[in-house]
């Protein structure tokens, strides 16, 4: 018998091992894509729904070498309570103050200034983020 007629005919009686190996893999890659997908909606969606407190940095002034005012308009629920977190740089680029400022009033629209003191002179201000408590 010559080694032609040993082989069997491909196709003809079923799917190789390689291309049962290749459909479980697509299988798995699928199924772990749907998951993948699955998780990060699960995190967007809690993301999205569960930040209640949002602000923006209006504006901020240099009072001082130990003084910025910065100027913050904070939009949240009804009655929810937060912290936003401030921060100021030097022209370096060096942190010369940081604050939490407490948003503990009830309206759901807060326009206020605060002032953040520093060990140097402040050329910057940001906001670097507020949450709900």
């Amino acid at each position: 018998m010559s080694a032609v007629q040993g082989r069997l005919p491909d196709g003809r009686y079923g799917r190789s091992a390689d291309e049962r190996a290749d459909r479980k893999l697509r299988i798995t890659g699928a199924v772990l894509g749907v998951l993948f997908l699955g998780l990060m909606s699960w995190f967007g969606w809690h993301y999205v729904v569960d930040s209640r407190i949002s602000a923006e940095m209006i504006k901020f002034d240099v009072v001082s070498d130990t003084e910025v005012q910065v100027h913050l308009e904070v939009r949240k629920d009804t009655g929810t309570h937060g912290v936003c977190t401030l921060r100021t740089r030097s022209e370096d680029g060096a942190e010369v103050g940081r604050k939490d400022v407490r948003v503990d009033d009830d309206a759901d629209r807060v326009d206020r200034v605060w002032s953040v003191r520093t060990t140097a002179r402040a050329t910057s201000a940001e906001l670097l983020g507020c949450t709900a408590r």
